[in-house]
């Protein structure tokens, strides 16, 4: 896809950053004001916030939402090679001539105003959702929640919030009550709230705001692993459900939070024949995806399995290691500089055969050598690499291995377009 077009005009937007960040929602309701208000002619809206874990559980409501023959909009970000992915509308990512078209009429709209990149992509966004029918419009929040350009929706159709754990430190604090607070600040009076199992603290944050707001926490609901899939339970009864698609022991966590979200609306019809194959067919890139046969996994032992994941924090480098119950990995890891990489790294301390670090190309990631130094801090077997490519090829095809890229969704992206596997 030629994309040249829509990459000059986020360049531009790029450089309407304010010199100094007001945590305010002014702009956006600026900007949306001007664009005649979108975010008031949007679809049934399912707002999704949350540290990990999000981009997973919007895979699954899509998922089973498109089962039950449902138009779907969907906004994620970051993105992982092109923009574009970021707006699916009806299901399909938006095409390089409309991106360009709600882009300049938002940049023009604008009129040279200070506004951060993620607000004005943003109300692109929902120009385009507003101008195009769906049945529902899954809304991921960006970073936090409380003043993220997404929660500018008044009532939206369920709040949930996945996760929480500690990132973005430098935006919301290294304090997880706040960051907890942040999140659960997406509550909406008379609207469904569902949170996935958190900490008591973090829980009773969230019962506090939800009360404030006026919101209905919806808590009663669990599910149970099974060998062959899970069981889901609430107050409507218990459901027997597969192994969802995505890998990963958390994937049970994130599908059964969608399906309790689904289960507690009343405006759209789902049954267990929609949830059961949604679980099946969602899809995710760069998180816990089994690249095994691409061009990168060709360059391993015909036996080894090379994986890639996006996760950037010690709870997601948790996850990811643990379900990997009893192997020992081959890391190759880049991270951003505002990443906490000594966390990360302990995550998978007692299972790393080999650590390699690198540095993620044209990002503000670690060096591979201060990355190697805190691997080595962590009495970790540590080398530095140049490219991952260059990491494979040291790890060589004589004998049958775990390896997994990982540490960045940056990363994650350049090594999807290395190999040709562009989301669509």
């Amino acid at each position: 896809m030629n994309n040249i077009t829509s990459d000059k005009i986020l360049k531009r937007l790029l450089k309407l950053h304010p010199k100094t960040i007001d945590l305010s929602l002014g702009r956006m309701q600026d900007i949306l004001n001007k664009l005649g208000n979108p975010e008031k002619k949007l679809p049934p809206v399912i707002h999704v916030a949350g540290t990990n874990g999000k981009g997973s559980t919007t895979a699954y409501l899509r998922s089973i939402l498109e089962s039950a023959n449902l138009s779907i909009h969907v906004y994620t970000s970051p993105h992982l090679v092109r923009f574009a992915e970021r707006i699916r509308l009806n299901g399909k990512i938006i095409s390089e001539n409309y991106l360009e078209e709600v882009l300049e009429a938002c940049e023009e709209i604008n009129a040279g105003e200070p506004i951060t990149y993620f607000e004005i992509t943003t109300a692109a966004a929902f120009k385009a959702f507003a101008d195009n029918s769906a049945d529902v419009l899954i809304l991921e929040v960006g970073l936090g929640g409380r003043f993220d350009a997404t929660n500018v929706v008044d009532q939206p159709l369920s709040t949930v919030i996945t996760p929480v754990s500690l990132d973005h430190e430098y935006f919301l604090g290294n304090n997880l009550l706040s960051i907890a607070y942040e999140k659960a600040s997406i509550a909406k009076t008379n609207t469904p709230l569902l949170s996935a199992k958190q900490q008591p603290a973090v829980n009773k944050v969230i019962h506090e705001v939800v009360t404030s707001k006026g919101g209905k926490l919806i808590t009663e609901w669990d599910y149970q692993i099974k060998s062959n899939g899970f069981t889901y339970s609430d107050s409507q009864g218990s459901l027997d459900l597969p192994i969802p698609n995505l890998h990963g022991t958390h994937q049970v966590s994130n599908a059964a939070l969608a399906i309790a979200v689904l289960r507690h609306q009343d405006k759209i019809l789902i049954n267990e024949e929609h949830l059961a194959k949604g679980i099946t067919n969602a899809k995710w890139p760069a998180r816990m995806q089994n690249i095994t046969n691409s061009r990168f996994g060709k360059l391993l032992n015909n036996g080894s399995e090379l994986w890639l994941d996006g996760g950037h924090n010690p709870a997601a480098g948790q996850v990811v290691a643990d379900s990997f119950k009893d192997r020992k990995l081959i890391l190759i890891c880049g991270m951003m500089e505002n990443k906490d990489a000594s966390g990360y790294i302990q995550a998978f301390k007692k299972k790393i055969s080999k650590f390699y670090g690198l540095q993620i190309d044209g990002e503000a990631s670690h060096s591979a050598a201060n990355i190697i130094k805190i691997a080595r801090s962590l009495k970790v077997n540590s080398a530095a690499t140049n490219s991952v490519e260059e990491a494979l090829v040291k790890i060589g095809n004589k004998h049958e291995v775990t390896v997994i890229i990982c540490g960045s969704l940056y990363l994650a992206g350049q090594v999807l377009a290395d190999n040709a596997l562009i989301p669509d």
